[in-house]
């Protein structure tokens, strides 16, 4: 399934005579499934960035995070991640509300890999699986229309220091981020410090 180039695309691909090569790249690398390589992948990934379109066209792109494993696969034309508690703006998910189109970056930069997917998006509070993630809020599916290796060539190598101790993890409470207390007098119940 050949990825769709527009005719800005196209302008610039001929400008930098890159069409060829885009042509190669798309009819080798673009699928609207994952394999079994990109699944080992994401699946021992603890990080991606979300992009999302909001009813305007104004673009955003968030960090989502967890523990490895926290993205599941559930088939190999669709992926589930829980939602956690954040900041309480709901911008991603108000936008995937508006419109569904997403798209998703996956970076290892131990090993200087990376995994594009784009999909439509839906999000369910009572989703089967919200239970399957501790304190997720509700469930982000996407079923997947695009996904590709991307160049790695300028991934800087780094190394895991240490995870976040603000992700969820079963039988272990999850504190309240300092950054909560300057919004004290607004936050929700289950968050007053």
């Amino acid at each position: 399934m050949p990825y769709p180039y527009h005719a800005e695309q196209r302008a610039l691909q001929d400008r930098f005579d890159t069409r060829r090569l885009a042509d190669a790249l798309s009819e080798r690398n673009v699928r609207d499934h994952l394999d079994d390589g990109d699944r080992e992948f994401v699946e021992r990934l603890d990080m991606f960035f979300l992009a999302t379109v909001d009813a305007d066209g104004m673009p955003e792109c968030s960090f989502k995070a967890g523990d490895p494993g926290f993205v599941r696969i559930l088939s190999p034309g669709e992926i589930a991640f829980p939602n956690w508690d954040g900041n309480g703006m709901y911008v991603s998910l108000g936008n995937i509300a508006a419109n569904p189109a997403v798209g998703l970056l996956f970076i290892d930069f131990e090993q200087q890999k990376r995994l594009r997917m784009c999909g439509v998006a839906s999000i369910d509070t009572d989703d089967p699986l919200v239970g399957e993630w501790p304190e997720a809020q509700l469930v982000v599916r996407v079923a997947l229309t695009r996904v590709y290796p991307n160049c790695p060539r300028y991934i800087p190598k780094m190394q895991l220091v240490e995870r976040s101790r603000f992700t969820p993890r079963r039988g272990v409470e999850t504190p309240v981020p300092a950054w909560k207390e300057r919004y004290r007098d607004v936050l929700p119940a289950r968050d007053r410090l």
